[in-house]
């Protein structure tokens, strides 16, 4: 029988910042050599759950326990953080949070150094552990050097040169592209079956971390275990839809199209799905349905000429970028890890300023605009909401741009907390920021721009950490500013948000624009998906399967039907 690794039994935890647990007599047990996945909308606990895993609850997050936790059958309060480190490696959601090397092998070699290992054990361990993540030809660069794919490998590597029994991944696809955070879940199955490890994955993207197998999933809904089954199981029944968690978009197809899915069928991946029964279903469904027609512009609300830019001499980020934006547009701009899409946006709103071009806005040159100037037409919701957050409490950071702006305090008081209850926030207006979740500190970013009604928005991967209810009524609000007329520019590696919500997408590679054009026809060029690491939607191959003329066509067809359906929730 297979060793317990870590077994909650009837465990609460409340935060001291709470009034209510933020976990509720929640029962776990994972055994040696699992790989299991923690789902759950926003708030729902899951990241506690990792806390209380880690260590950091209670260590780093104080607050009341009860019932117990057990790590390798030890009682996880009798573990110090220390030794727990020794137990656990925890690969954050965002890699810069945990690196201390200045390069790849010295942060790597971190825990050996604490551990005073002699200097040529250790130079034989970091090299081993290196090659196991593939970043052995990179020990010498600097970390910060790296992409957002390459950080978190070095990260996995610090925690697995210590030998760790149980690996801990927070989040990790939030802040990747797609094809690297395809290539991730691949690296993170390979470890798993060459060292049988037990591995402990927390992420909202259940599709994507279903790429490969794991054994069981577990759903959490309001602090309480609601599912913990195989993938299969799972997914043939509606356990995920009622806690707003997106199934994987091949599946709610087939469910749209009126076919039951059984567990027997296999379809947690779908490359084993066996939908033989559903074809005639699914081409009935879509030829029963209406065709996308994109939404003409109006004049330029923001034009580009010729923007080049540069961080150091000699490696130009942005090399001679045009592009016109017309007013009332709500438009994607997709690309790699490190492509130069978050500095263009730096670039629109003054943080950066460009080495040659102008910009135009509302065909006024606003080149020479200070951040200010520029502050009163554009916002920007930044990726990381820690590089936004300046207070402590939800309402005061929401309401910091209109007190700056001298709003008074009764009419700031309503716009405010207007603003709160469409992000889902209002519950939370008076907590603080420290207790929310990586997600909702993303919407509390979001909501402090939105109070200010810019007339051009820019949100650099606005559904990162984001569970499908909040993401759908976040984007729906936004798509009835977009229909009011507010410009909207989405920064995202989410095709299925560059599906659903924009009729234009913009790819960024190198610092160039390779493409722009519908989304749908992008994410059918195999050439530009390729460069811009992007990955066919899982739509497009079920279409391919089915034998549809027209998988594109069968793509807008379940954008336009989910979102009407899901238009209930609101």
């Amino acid at each position: 029988m297979k060793k317990r690794v870590i077994e909650f039994n009837d465990y609460s935890f409340k935060y001291h910042s709470q009034t209510a647990p933020t976990l509720n007599n929640i029962n776990i047990t994972v055994y040696e050599g699992e790989k299991v996945l923690i789902v759950g909308p926003s708030g729902s606990g899951k990241s506690t759950i990792g806390h209380c895993i880690s260590g950091l609850v209670p260590f780093s997050y104080k607050g009341e326990v009860t019932g117990s936790l057990k790590i390798l059958g030890r009682d996880a309060q009798s573990l110090d953080i220390f030794t727990r480190s020794k137990i656990v490696g925890t690969v954050l959601q965002d890699p810069d949070g945990q690196f201390i090397g200045l390069t790849v092998g010295e942060d790597i070699a971190f825990s050996l150094e604490n551990d005073c290992t002699d200097q040529m054990t250790m130079k034989k361990l970091v090299e081993e552990t290196a090659i196991t993540v593939e970043m052995n030809e990179y020990l010498p660069a600097s970390i910060h050097h790296l992409s957002g794919g390459q950080k978190q490998r070095v990260s996995l590597a610090g925690v697995m040169v210590d030998k760790v029994e149980i690996i801990l991944f927070d989040e990790p696809l939030a802040n990747l592209d797609p094809a690297t955070g395809q290539y991730a879940i691949e690296l993170i199955d390979r470890i798993h079956k060459e060292t049988n490890k037990t591995v402990v994955i927390i992420e909202h993207r259940l599709e994507d971390v279903l790429h490969r197998h794991v054994d069981r999933i577990i759903v959490v809904d309001d602090g309480r275990i609601v599912a913990d089954m195989s993938p299969d199981k799972l997914l043939s029944s509606s356990i995920l839809e009622a806690s707003h968690i997106r199934e994987p978009l091949y599946v709610r197809a087939v469910k749209y199209a009126g076919c039951e899915v059984k567990e027997d069928m296999k379809p947690s991946q779908l490359h084993s799905f066996s939908i033989e029964s559903c074809k005639d279903k699914l081409l009935d469904w879509f030829k029963a349905g209406n065709q996308v027609v994109p939404k003409e512009g109006k004049s330029p609300a923001l034009d580009l000429k010729d923007i080049s830019f540069s961080y150091a001499p000699g490696h130009e980020t942005i090399k001679g970028i045009t592009l016109s934006i017309k007013k009332g547009e709500m438009v994607s701009i997709v690309g790699k890890n490190g492509a130069g899409k978050s500095t263009l946006s730096k670039i629109i709103c003054g943080f950066e300023k460009p080495r040659s071009g102008s910009i135009l806005f509302n065909e006024q040159d606003v080149t020479g605009d200070t951040i200010k100037e520029r502050s009163l037409r554009i916002g920007m919701v930044m990726q990381n909401p820690n590089h936004m957050i300046s207070k402590h409490i939800v309402f005061d950071e929401v309401a910091l741009g209109l007190n700056i702006r001298g709003v008074p305090e009764n009419e700031a008081k309503k716009q405010v907390e207007k603003v709160l209850k469409i992000c889902g926030l209002y519950p939370f207006r008076n907590w603080p920021i420290s207790a929310l979740s990586f997600g909702q500190k993303k919407r509390v970013t979001i909501a402090s721009i939105l109070v200010l009604e810019p007339e051009v928005m820019i949100l650099d991967e606005p559904t990162a950490g984001q569970d499908l209810r909040h993401y759908t009524e976040m984007m729906d609000f936004l798509a009835e500013l977009n229909r009011q007329g507010m410009t909207i520019i989405l920064i995202t590696h989410d095709t299925h948000l560059m599906l659903e919500y924009t009729t234009r997408a913009i790819v960024i590679d190198k610092g160039r624009i390779i493409a722009d054009k519908q989304p749908s026809l992008i994410l059918t060029d195999s050439e530009i998906t390729s460069l811009a690491n992007l990955k066919e939607t899982s739509l497009l191959v079920l279409a391919k399967r089915v034998g549809m003329k027209e998988p594109k066509a069968f793509v807008e067809h379940y954008i336009a039907y989910d979102r009407e359906v899901r238009k209930k929730w609101q």
